[in-house]
């Protein structure tokens, strides 16, 4: 009877042996103590399989994971956060949700600033319920089937590696142990000087290490300004067929490759306006106007410089081929973080989805309060929700950054 059992189990589709392992969380969580309306809701299936996903597949480990998780829920009171208790951190743009990225996982932003402690006197407790209220605010604009999220420490106001350093290390170790399989990637954007040698000795320790990178802004630079610049001559050059004038003097060609200074040049080529009206050929020399010219001259000019074709211009548009000069960075502007191994886009190994170029925009977006608010939903978004649009518009802060 033992021996027949196991060819029985290995028969069971692994759709039903994940359910089988829910519903066994579930009565051992309810076996020791019944669970509240909260709790109950709080233990759907998604979130009793990323318990399981975490420690391995362990029926017993994962309820009790799941019931520390719980009582560490109430101790803090993450179901009874509202955005009334951190005005002057929403004011400031202290920790919010950026956006969404190309698959639908929420960007946050955590742009604490070093002396947030003293001045707004916060306690370790107080800094932890603003973690807390930031991921649940995450992960209720999450889309259907998204269940990831992506964080962006920024340290342009820390000095002290030390002081950065365990604001970040207390932010992963929460998302760790109290939202596992949550943190799909986190980067730590131009850390102080002695971060990375402290990050060195503490990464081992880190059950989220391995998602955690540290980039510095400096080598996306020109990332950034080339998708600039292409944004903004596809908002400016932006020509409709149906509307172009044919000349007969010269054709305005618009490239849409920029690799080149000019996005746009001139071909000096014959062009029909129709059938019975022809424009002259024009060369270098005769291709300007002549309307405040003599006849005699106009003739003169005809005679003297006859038309002549130009030859058509030769472009590579190969992105292999073209070299782009780049400007040398001086030694003392590297970040830390350049002596660190890192990802590198032109590797195949690299996934682009994890780059932090496709995160830029987020970490260079001015912070907008309304926006934020817009992301929160009840009862995150607390009473001032009820307000009307025309008394909150006042609270729009600018940017910490601009």
């Amino acid at each position: 009877m033992g021996k027949s059992k196991k060819p029985q189990e290995d028969q069971i589709p692994p759709a039903q042996q994940s359910a089988n392992r829910v519903n066994a969380v579930l009565h051992l969580l309810k076996k020791q103590a019944p669970l509240t309306v909260k709790q109950d809701k709080f233990c759907n299936n998604a979130c009793v399989e990323r318990f399981l996903r975490a420690k391995g597949d362990n029926v017993k480990r994962a309820a009790k994971h799941l019931r520390n998780c719980l009582n560490w829920r109430d101790n803090v009171g993450a179901d009874s956060l509202m955005a009334d208790e951190f005005t002057a951190e929403l004011v400031d743009g202290v920790a919010y949700v950026a956006g969404h990225d190309a698959e639908s996982r929420p960007v946050l932003i955590f742009r604490v600033k070093q002396d947030y402690f003293k001045l707004q006197a916060q306690t370790q407790k107080g800094f932890t319920r603003l973690v807390v209220f930031t991921l649940e605010v995450a992960i209720h604009s999450m889309a259907k089937k998204v269940d990831q999220f992506v964080i962006l420490f920024d340290s342009s106001f820390f000095k002290s590696g030390s002081v950065f350093m365990s604001m970040v290390v207390s932010t992963l170790k929460i998302i760790a142990e109290y939202y596992p399989c949550r943190l799909r990637k986190a980067f730590i954007i131009d850390p102080p000087a002695l971060f990375p040698y402290l990050w060195k000795g503490m990464k081992p320790f880190l059950e989220l290490s391995s998602s955690t990178q540290i980039v510095s802004s400096l080598d996306y630079e020109d990332q950034w300004a080339e998708a600039n610049l292409q944004q903004s001559c596809r908002r400016t050059l932006t020509f409709d067929s149906d509307k172009l004038v044919n000349s007969s003097r010269f054709t305005f060609t618009v490239s849409h490759h920029f690799d080149s200074l000019k996005p746009w040049y001139l071909s000096f080529t014959e062009s029909k306006v129709g059938p019975t009206d022809q424009g002259p050929a024009l060369s270098p020399l005769s291709g300007r106007s002549l309307s405040f010219a003599s006849p005699v001259g106009a003739s003169a000019r005809k005679v003297l410089f006859p038309s002549t074709p130009m030859p058509e211009k030769t472009r590579n548009d190969d992105a292999s081929v073209i070299r782009r000069a780049a400007t040398p960075k001086p030694s003392f502007l590297r970040s830390p973080a350049g002596f660190f191994p890192r990802l590198s886009p032109s590797k195949p190994g690299g996934m682009a989805g994890d780059l932090f170029g496709g995160y830029l925009k987020f970490y260079r977006r001015p912070y907008d309060e309304m926006s934020y608010r817009s992301k929160m939903r009840a009862p995150l978004s607390g009473l001032v929700s009820i307000v009307s649009p025309q008394i909150r518009i006042g609270n729009v802060s600018a940017s910490q950054r601009f």
